[in-house]
């Protein structure tokens, strides 16, 4: 219905625009612009305005667990990483796996002072090769419960995400294998663009993630955290040799019928790019990643429907990616000087329409810190400059991944 209204209204503005680029070319733009975006945020709110998620069977599970976590020159950084996995309230035992990727710092010593002066069961490995991938799969060799959870190096649990994520393990159908782990933001105090980033991972990803979690078939069982059935992993090939190796794994997930839960409740804490440079390459990497993902796993060759249909969603986000970057940007510019040939007056109902559906995600956020007795930040800088700007960035940045992925550039990780 929502894209049907907006084709009806945006009947002058395909006309108008056909004159310049003709009727295939503006049909193209615009479809790129307005009629896929439009289907997909009305998809988005619309499901979460639906969603009711399926209550915990068992709240207080005990199955043993292995965190495995790879880290590279993390001596300060895994400190605060163990002392938070030992505040868990997990009443199941708690292994944890570090595998010391070849540090060039005490990463190894400091784990095992940690480990001891916090009453943890810490054992260290070394991995020799370079790659995350090397490091997960080693330390997978050496995993010994039904359950395996991935945490990087320097995010940060809080004392109940373990518990959390289990529970939605034990409540679930047998056919799921991995239950994602809500990510956010702890230093979006450092700058502008950390500010930004808070809002993106508080509204749009974890937004996103409850959305393809609802349809069983989250696309991302990121691995800053989530949990993962062991043999699930095993039987797949472990994790890829690829820069977005928890996208390809999740994929093979899907390939093989199982599903993948997401749980909001779940949450960790994580540093963010502070500079510029260095988010433009995190986001260069994810877009590759899911560009990965599709190469490994053709959306059609999933025979579960729902993950059928959101893998193929990511078809034509490089499309929409393409369309704003060298469309409705330039647009932008030519509107500063008079010229409405994309970007006109009408194009200011979009900030409502933004607005509102930002509120929706808005709501479900603050019902899952307000039951974790967390506290939503005041942000009004980093919202402002996420709604207006945001997307000018990503998408140019998103452009650049798809490039490197296609010419198989050299992988700049930081």
């Amino acid at each position: 219905m929502w894209v049907a209204f907006s084709v009806y209204l945006s009947r002058p503005w395909l006309h108008s625009f056909s004159r310049y680029v003709s009727f295939p070319g503006a049909l193209f733009i615009i479809t790129g612009l307005a009629y896929i975006p439009g289907y997909l945020n009305a998809f988005q709110v619309v499901s979460l305005l639906l969603d009711r998620q399926p209550p915990l069977r068992d709240e207080d599970p005990k199955l043993p667990v292995t965190i495995l976590i790879a880290a590279w020159n993390e001596e300060r950084g895994i400190v605060e990483t163990l002392r938070k996995i030992a505040c868990q309230d997990y009443s199941g035992k708690i292994n944890v796996l570090v595998v010391d990727n070849n540090s060039t710092d005490g990463t190894t010593e400091t784990a095992l002072r940690c480990a001891e002066e916090f009453g943890l069961d810490v054992k260290c490995l070394l991995e020799t090769r370079p790659g995350k991938n090397h490091a997960l799969n080693h330390g997978l060799q050496h995993v010994e419960t039904e359950l395996v959870i991935t945490l990087d190096a320097d995010t940060l649990l809080h004392p109940s995400a373990i518990r959390h994520l289990v529970s939605r393990y034990v409540s679930s159908p047998n056919d799921v294998c991995a239950v994602a782990g809500a990510v956010l933001v702890r230093n979006s105090r450092a700058t502008t663009l950390a500010r930004m980033q808070e809002w993106d991972y508080f509204l749009g990803i974890a937004s996103t993630k409850r959305l393809q979690g609802m349809y069983r078939s989250t696309l991302v069982a990121q691995g800053a955290f989530s949990l993962y059935r062991t043999d699930s992993v095993r039987e797949v090939g472990g994790w890829p040799d690829a820069i977005g190796e928890d996208i390809v794994l999740t994929w093979r997930f899907f390939y093989q019928g199982w599903t993948v839960y997401f749980e909001p409740l779940a949450v960790a804490f994580t540093d963010v790019p502070v500079r510029f440079k260095h988010f433009a390459r995190q986001r260069s990497r994810w877009a590759r990643g899911m560009i990965e993902g599709l190469k490994e796993v053709k959306p059609w060759q999933n025979p579960v429907a729902f993950s059928k249909f959101l893998t193929g969603v990511d078809l034509v986000i490089p499309y929409i990616d393409v369309t704003y970057t060298f469309c409705w940007i330039p647009g932008l510019v030519l509107c500063m000087f008079g010229k409405f040939y994309i970007v006109g007056p009408l194009t200011l109902l979009v900030l409502p329409i933004t607005l509102l559906s930002n509120l929706v995600l808005y709501m479900y956020q603050r019902r899952v810190f307000k039951r974790l007795n967390l506290r939503i930040r005041r942000n009004r800088v980093g919202f402002v400059t996420y709604v207006l700007l945001y997307q000018m960035m990503m998408s140019p940045i998103s452009v650049w991944g798809y490039i490197q992925e296609f010419f198989q550039l050299r992988r700049v990780w930081k």
